[in-house]
């Protein structure tokens, strides 16, 4: 077992894409991804996400701490409530969260993620260790 020590500021190239069409609202903003750890399971993620301004539908299907380092961003809630987030501000997003992403100024933020596994409804499924 060892120490992983993670970036702010990586220096390696990141992963760069775009959202699929159906989830955007406004905009086609770029997002820059550097994953800088995954555990052996592939449920326990954590590195660094930016985004330029846009906004795009979210459903999350994992839990998800935030750390905003820099920018602004708008969650909006299936329900209407509204969460601004800016520099310092840390927070969690629970599975089950749907509602609308909104980058306001270019957003960049550290994120530790858990990702359950499903299990099958298959009651012969027998689940891995």
């Amino acid at each position: 077992m060892k120490i992983h020590i993670l970036s702010t500021a990586p220096t390696v190239e990141p992963e760069r894409y775009f959202l699929p069409a159906d989830k955007l609202v406004h905009g086609n903003p770029e997002q820059r991804l550097w994953s800088q750890y995954t555990d052996a399971s592939g449920q326990f993620f954590a590195g660094v996400w930016e985004s330029e301004p846009g906004a795009w539908r979210v459903s999350y299907t994992e839990e998800e701490h935030c750390r905003i380092l820099v920018g602004r961003s708008r969650l909006t809630a299936q329900d209407g409530t509204v969460t601004e987030v800016g520099p310092g501000d840390e927070f969690v997003i629970a599975r089950g969260y749907e509602g609308v992403w909104e980058v306001l100024e270019r957003t960049r933020k550290t994120y530790v993620i858990f990702e359950a596994l499903r299990l099958s409804s298959d009651p012969s499924a027998t689940p891995p260790r």
